[in-house]
């Protein structure tokens, strides 16, 4: 029996991902035509019927968003420009995207501005750390730190949150695809945040690793690039 090569494997998993998203957005509609065609035949959508229809919302956008993440993984250096990217304009785009919470701020302490990297997948990490770090907030009121330089011929990328911080023993296993350390009714994801983090670090002949902050609470993800 012949083997996939890695390449073979992502290129599975996008086909898969793709046609099969195809069906979710379908499925993700069904719902509302359901209620509307309900309320159009004189029936009210409550009680029992209403809380299943939310639940089909809730399962098909998760499901939804765990094939938008498996396509993200698989694109992981591939099909973009590795180029000179301005990390000042990269982040303006993500935070711009992203819509922070009214009670987070995002700052920017970038001494290295510079960094060579594929147009996508800098906008992929940048969005990971960052939505990782808010997501998994146990206040609605935090600091997301973005900073970056260079050391010993690698360009450092970190992302700093005072969050409740990470438990040492889940320290490698955040990085494992499709983990998540909080049930998702509680903290929606597909937990592959961290996993295309260190993709994108590997690709890239580097590392990611995570820091516990000195203060007791707050994680620091450091992610170096070969410069």
């Amino acid at each position: 029996m012949t083997s996939l090569s890695s390449n073979d494997f992502e290129d599975f998993i996008y086909l898969i991902s793709h046609d099969v998203r195809n069906s979710v957005r379908a499925l993700i509609e069904l719902p509302q035509w359901i209620a509307e065609d309900l309320t159009d035949a004189g029936v009210k959508v409550d009680g029992s019927v209403a809380e299943s229809i939310e639940l089909m919302n809730r399962h098909t956008g998760r499901l939804d968003r765990m094939l938008v993440d498996l396509l993200t993984f698989s694109r992981v250096g591939r099909m973009q420009s590795v180029e000179e990217i301005d990390l000042n304009i990269a982040l303006n785009e993500v935070l711009e995207e992203m819509r922070i919470p009214s009670g987070f701020t995002v700052v920017h302490a970038l001494d290295c501005h510079q960094i060579e990297i594929g147009d996508r997948d800098i906008l992929t990490l940048l969005t990971a750390l960052i939505s990782n770090a808010i997501k998994h907030h146990d206040r609605t009121v935090g600091k997301v730190i973005v900073s970056c330089y260079r050391d010993a011929g690698h360009v450092v990328l970190s992302v700093r949150d005072n969050g409740p911080g990470i438990p040492v023993g889940y320290h490698e296993k955040v990085f494992c695809a499709m983990t998540t350390l909080r049930p998702r009714d509680e903290v929606e994801g597909s937990g592959m945040g961290l996993a295309v983090t260190r993709k994108i670090a590997q690709h890239y002949n580097g590392d990611v690793k995570l820091i516990e902050n000195s203060e007791g609470r707050g994680t620091t993800i450091e992610v170096r690039l070969t410069a």
